[in-house]
């Protein structure tokens, strides 16, 4: 297959440049054995019509949550996205991920990421957030970087709560770093606070703690701020950012750094990305962060601009001195979450996390009603819980299926002492007869 419309005088001429007399005396190097015999193994050509078709006949093979009812979640969650949120980032002007460099050609895009920086504050209660990073486990594994460099410290704790693809990020990012990490149990679908004070020490760099957990469970994250701020060491909290909509934030309880997943303020599942990451801390520790910041300013005339602030990254300063290798954002993403927060507004977003909490409690109290069904866990939860079941969840899941239901997370992927468990979310799209059909199916295993 070529890419390159090469003649067959061009590919001549460039084996003569380069001093070879043919094709197979340029790959001569290349064993005989490893090479590809005869043609790729590809269907003819087709038309544009014709790929189009098969294309759409491959997509329809795939499940999804418009044609399914959906009830997984574990990190990606089928939220509503309002109309306006797909209309605006589709127009031209802003139909683009890269971050722009030209303040004086993009001043609409600025004031967009601005404004995303203001609302992303405002709802983790913090004082300065950046342009966003790819996900929220990068953003995760930044921020332990991040208070390695405010505590001046290299340990990190890590309750076993956390998403379990996050702490597989920072350890990615660890792999050469070889930080030493503590990774805490967890006690009743929450981090056992006792476990946790004995391993935070003088040489405890950052304490993270997923809020609400991957179980679904609300931590107490104000005494493990509070215990951390007593040992020097720098709070890490990962968010959902609906949930924030009701609980505490994480900044009115004294964290240091607030992180998380910015997908469920208006961006689709689209089947695992482009994702969001959101990063906010307080204002002491701005030139510690990572990433990079839209600031506002006034001309000459006194006109409110926008341009690119800090950027202590390795593109723009030594590399010894740069917070992070991170070298883009995600601005259309960032765009998306900016329209959905403004359209949904402080009561929009407090009211779906009700309806989240409300309709989760209905589907929790449902299923631990079933025989065979319990809920380990008594923490309070938020849009997820654990169940555990009479059958393996691959079993339940197959059954879910047929009847167009996208089931849980089968916990014993993650945690072997959790098999035979399943994780169910239930956001404010699912209506009480989705739930009441759920559980008329689980009854029937």
């Amino acid at each position: 297959m070529e890419y390159i419309p090469n003649t067959p005088e061009d590919q001549k001429e460039m084996l003569r440049v380069i001093g070879v007399s043919s094709y197979d005396e340029l790959i001569s190097n290349i064993p005989p054995e490893i090479r590809l015999k005869g043609e790729l193994n590809l269907s003819a050509p087709l038309s544009e019509l014709e790929v189009m078709s098969e294309l759409k006949s491959l997509s329809i093979m795939n499940v999804n949550a418009d044609d399914f009812t959906c009830f997984l979640g574990a990190g990606a969650y089928d939220h509503f996205i309002p109309a306006v949120v797909p209309h605006i980032i589709s127009r031209s002007e802003f139909y683009t991920a890269y971050t722009p460099y030209q303040a004086e050609m993009s001043q609409g895009v600025l004031q967009t990421i601005f404004e995303y920086q203001t609302m992303i504050c405002e709802l983790t209660g913090m004082e300065v957030a950046n342009a966003s990073m790819y996900d929220g486990a990068s953003a995760m594994a930044e921020a332990a970087m991040m208070a390695i460099r405010i505590a001046k410290r290299n340990e990190i704790v890590i309750s076993s709560t956390v998403n379990p693809r996050y702490r597989r990020v920072l350890a990615a990012y660890n792999s050469g770093l070889k930080h030493p990490v503590k990774t805490i149990e967890s006690s009743n679908g929450i981090t056992d606070i006792n476990k946790l004070s004995q391993a935070i020490t003088d040489k405890t760099a950052a304490v993270i703690i997923q809020y609400p957990n991957f179980l679904g469970s609300i931590e107490d994250i104000k005494t493990i701020i509070d215990m951390t701020h007593k040992a020097g060491a720098a709070s890490v909290i990962v968010a959902d950012p609906i949930a924030l909509g009701l609980l505490k934030s994480p900044g009115e309880l004294g964290a240091e750094i607030v992180v998380g997943e910015g997908q469920p303020l208006g961006i689709p599942l689209s089947f695992g990305g482009p994702y969001l990451g959101f990063f906010a801390t307080r204002m002491e520790h701005v030139r510690k962060m990572p990433g990079r910041i839209v600031g506002a300013t006034t001309d000459k005339e006194g006109k409110v601009g926008y341009c690119l602030t800090f950027q202590t990254r390795e593109q723009h300063i030594k590399r010894e001195r740069a917070t992070s290798n991170i070298c883009s954002n995600q601005a259309l993403m960032a765009l998306a979450a900016t329209v959905y927060m403004s359209a949904m507004g402080k009561n929009g977003i407090r009211e779906t996390a009700s309806l989240c909490l409300n309709k989760t409690a209905y589907a929790k109290q449902k299923i631990g009603e079933l025989n065979g069904y319990s809920i380990p866990f008594t923490s309070p939860v938020f849009k997820e819980f654990v169940v555990k079941t009479p059958v393996p969840p691959s079993v339940i899941n197959k059954m879910l299926e047929k009847e167009k239901i996208v089931g849980g997370l089968d916990m014993g992927t993650y945690y072997p002492e959790l098999g035979n468990h399943i994780l169910f979310c239930v956001t404010e799209k699912r209506t009480k007869s989705e739930i009441d059909k759920l559980v008329k199916i689980l009854a029937e295993v």
